[in-house]
């Protein structure tokens, strides 16, 4: 459901930016205008802690002047800031250096076709409303089990946004998106013996949003699954990612083969393209056009269209992940991912959690992680982490103050299967991962 209207309004705007630059002496410009609405609310311990309406519009512009370069923005739509913006990056790009690498994409690798992906779905709900099921979703956690003693709060957030992007090819588009979710953390125990963990359910549509009452016990049933964490002894061991680990995992695998990354020589997989990086049964694939997703767009942050293709085929890189900058530095064209990727999707196994669990046999389940020790460069991988130990393919006791490491070229390399416990609330969608070993720093 797009207001037609509304992206109208925003695509005079871009389309005045872009004539503006072009009488100012630019040779190329591209401009973009978004809008974003908004309602967060959050209570705590039964009564309102925030209510905020959000309004925010951002307008920026990029202009060229051969390979001369220069960006402004401002968030004010009247004509006479219009034309102050351009000439602020005019006068930038005049005292640039020229960069040869920099420009538009290629006029024929831009989108022509833009499906309706049904990205757009408003949610007609007011603060009181949205007050009413964050107390809902935080009773349920609170009051699920007496060990419940505190919580951080339940919150319920609704937004809606209208982007439109045009540059001086000719190209000139906008659409709107919406995203709801419903999120709860509670803390159980007392003392030194206290934990806590979260539940979250996000969606375009709030219809499909998980209810507010199962949010609250999720919270709390996986808070309670915490109590009593110890420490593990120094071994070495499988390691099982839980999904929403899972998704870190790749998202450090596709920084390791983003263009910035590689220009720039600051990857472990430098010259690894057409190489296998992965065991033979691992895909990894972009579905840009799945209507709904929650990384869907029928085209990239530079108008360039985006297409359903494969990263990692039979374990083999296939692909890089480019924008027209980093492609051409590398010799190479544009991916359509600038702005990053759109519903990556690591393919499934056979098996459920229960099964990946089986396959673990004896090892750890991950399921939070702390820290950001991952070395793109090297591909070390040290991290804080907490979850559960695993005998015989059954959950035996929670686990904290460990960390996990190993090397993501060998991890990668090593990983033994991929559940169809697929967390679909992010970009990257993937189930469990498990990994063949991996050292565990404990007692």
């Amino acid at each position: 459901m797009q207001n037609q209207d509304e992206i109208k309004r925003l695509k005079d705007v871009v389309q005045q930016l872009l004539d503006e630059a072009k009488q100012q002496g630019a040779s190329a410009a591209e401009a973009a205008f978004s809008v974003d609405n908004g309602l967060s609310v959050s209570a705590r311990m039964g009564d309102v802690e925030t209510i905020e309406f959000h309004c925010d519009q951002g307008i920026g512009v990029t202009v060229y002047f051969g390979q001369q370069k220069g960006s402004a923005s401002t968030n004010d739509v009247s004509a006479d800031s219009l034309k102050e913006t351009v000439k602020a990056a005019c006068s930038i790009a005049r005292y640039a250096s020229p960069d040869d690498y920099a420009g538009l994409p290629d006029p024929e690798l831009l989108a022509t076709e833009f499906p309706d992906l049904d990205l757009n779905h408003p949610w007609a709900i007011d603060a009181e409303q949205a007050i009413a099921i964050a107390i809902e979703c935080e009773n349920a956690a609170r009051f699920y089990d007496k060990a419940i003693s505190n919580s951080e709060g339940a919150s319920v957030n609704s937004h809606q946004g209208t982007r439109v992007f045009g540059n001086s090819l000719g190209f000139l588009q906008g659409y709107q998106s919406s995203r709801h979710s419903i999120s709860c953390s509670v803390l159980a125990g007392t003392g030194d013996n206290m934990q806590r963990d979260y539940w979250y359910s996000v969606a375009r549509n709030s219809a499909l949003l998980e209810a507010a009452q199962y949010v609250g016990e999720k919270a709390a049933k996986r808070t309670l699954a915490r109590m009593d964490a110890r420490s593990l002894s120094t071994r070495q061991c499988p390691v099982l990612f839980a999904p929403e680990m899972a998704s870190g995992l790749i998202g450090s695998l596709l920084g390791a083969i983003s263009g910035s990354s590689l220009y720039r020589k600051s990857s472990f997989l430098l010259d690894s393209l057409d190489t296998q990086i992965l065991p033979d049964f691992v895909r990894i694939h972009e579905q840009p056009l799945l209507v709904g997703g929650m990384g869907s767009a029928s085209y990239d942050a530079e108008g360039v269209a985006t297409k359903a293709r494969d990263i990692v085929s039979d374990g083999i890189l296939r692909s890089y992940i480019l924008s027209t900058y980093s492609a051409r530095k590398l010799g190479m064209q544009t991916t359509g991912n600038a702005g990053g990727v759109h519903n990556l999707t690591v393919e499934s196994g056979e098996q459920d959690f229960a099964g990946m669990l089986k396959l673990l046999g004896t090892g750890l389940l991950v399921t939070e992680l702390m820290g950001q020790g991952v070395n793109r460069v090297t591909g070390d991988y040290s991290r804080g982490a907490s979850g559960f130990w695993v005998e015989n393919g059954v959950i035996q006791y929670p686990v904290e103050e460990i960390t996990i490491a190993g090397n993501l070229k060998t991890m990668l390399r090593n990983l033994v299967a991929i559940g169809t416990d697929v967390d679909l609330r992010g970009n990257i969608r993937v189930g469990s991962i498990l990994l063949e070993q991996m050292a565990i720093a404990g007692e």
